[in-house]
């Protein structure tokens, strides 16, 4: 899947993640990461929270590029109340994955798809609900040991070596991962980004 005009669609992220997903789809891609605050604000849902940081990081890199279409997102992981991002030391890796051990609970992942030369901003919010099987204390400590948690929101990676603690998904699995790959590409066709023609093809100016 390329854009049309032979210009690349940028992805607003560093995350090795959202670049396999989007490789895997067949898209064709550069990668510019948006650097911005993360900080939630009072009163704001999980959903707003990360619809607004995908819009923020892709207006960011869409200010410097306004005639290329650009991705962005952002993925948490929530347990009641409570935010779970990436965990900066083995201590709070260890109480995230205490705290998610053998119940249930959200990953979220906002994306915003723009190019604001045609005024085109399009973005949503994703929810998949995903239980842990109960964790002994043993578990925690060698999944820690792995250093798989480290960059990850809620300290496991359904892809890797985490997903032995996974139980059971509702919803997209490729959205826990980093993306909605479903979404977006639904998206990128109706905003006649991309075209399918039986396979994969370039689009033609």
């Amino acid at each position: 899947m390329i854009k049309r005009d032979n210009k690349t669609l940028i992805l607003a992220s560093r995350s090795p993640r959202r670049k396999y997903l989007l490789e895997q789809a067949g898209l064709s891609f550069k990668i510019q990461p948006a650097h911005i605050e993360e900080k939630r604000n009072p009163h704001e849902t999980p959903e707003d929270y990360v619809r607004r940081l995908s819009l923020e990081k892709a207006r960011h890199i869409g200010k410097k590029h306004p005639r290329e279409w650009i991705l962005g997102a952002d993925t948490i992981v929530v347990m009641g109340d409570n935010l779970l991002e990436k965990p900066d030391s083995r201590d709070e890796a260890r109480q995230m994955l205490q705290a998610l051990s053998g119940r249930t609970h959200t990953v979220f992942t906002g994306f915003t798809i723009c190019n604001l030369n045609m005024g085109r901003i399009i973005t949503r919010a994703v929810q998949t609900r995903v239980r842990f099987k109960n964790l002994s204390l043993q578990e925690i400590e060698w999944y820690i040991g792995t250093e798989e948690p480290f960059d990850k929101a809620g300290a496991y990676a359904i892809q890797g070596i985490g997903t032995f603690i996974v139980k059971s998904i509702n919803g997209s699995y490729t959205n826990v991962v980093g993306l909605p790959v479903c979404e977006v590409i639904e998206i990128l066709i109706n905003e006649d980004v991309i075209q399918v023609h039986g396979e994969l093809r370039p689009k033609q100016a």
